[in-house]
């Protein structure tokens, strides 16, 4: 007679049995423990914070976000170069002197900005008298002889009269106005605006 019945424990069918609900529970459990809820509908999937290489994008610094442009003018292959940088409030015409002074940022270094102003240049101050700017000069070393002499006036002049405020440009030592080189390396004793360096001046 065939018996007929749930199969034997011992017989291939029930170990087949066994093992497939054994798998089955393992797997709820470790669903479980993951903590992932079935869902029955798809959803969009948020990305990890980066940063990844393929969308790394370079951080504006302070200088780059601010609501105001400053523009300063430094060297590059002995001629001048505006530099444009963005400020939170228009600078007094002494900040923007102090600013010129201290030279290109690392930024505007890279882009091979430099500047002929150090040495007897490094040091000097400003006063803005009816919309001239006089700009007094150390009086150690008065005369340098260097052959960038126009480009380093040519900043000063080129940046301080691009403001609204400042018409012209005189440069004074120990109160006495000085005569300068213009771009054409004749000497002015001014008062000195963009026009006399327009020949050096080149385009970004």
């Amino acid at each position: 007679m065939t018996r007929i019945g749930p199969p034997n424990a011992a017989s291939p069918v029930g170990a087949r049995r066994r093992l497939a609900t054994a798998l089955a529970v393992g797997l709820l459990g470790l669903v479980a423990s993951c903590g992932v809820p079935a869902e029955d509908l798809p959803r969009a999937v948020t990305p990890p914070p980066g940063p990844f290489p393929y969308q790394a994008t370079a951080t504006p610094t302070v200088a780059e976000t601010g609501a105001v442009t400053e523009l300063l003018y430094f060297s590059r292959d002995d001629r001048l170069i505006l530099a444009i940088r963005r400020v939170d409030q228009v600078p007094t015409v002494e900040a923007q002197l102090g600013n010129l002074l201290a030279g290109p940022t690392s930024a505007e270094r890279d882009d091979g900005l430099t500047s002929a102003l150090p040495g007897a240049f490094s040091h000097a101050v400003v006063e803005l008298v009816d919309g001239q700017a006089r700009v007094t000069l150390a009086t150690a070393d008065a005369e340098t002889g260097r052959i960038d002499e126009p480009i380093a006036y040519g900043q000063i002049v080129c940046t301080l009269t691009a403001r609204t405020d400042v018409t012209g440009v005189l440069f004074l030592r120990d109160g006495a106005v000085l005569s300068v080189p213009r771009a054409d390396l004749s000497l002015s004793p001014g008062p000195l605006t963009m026009t006399d360096y327009a020949a050096l001046i080149s385009p970004r």
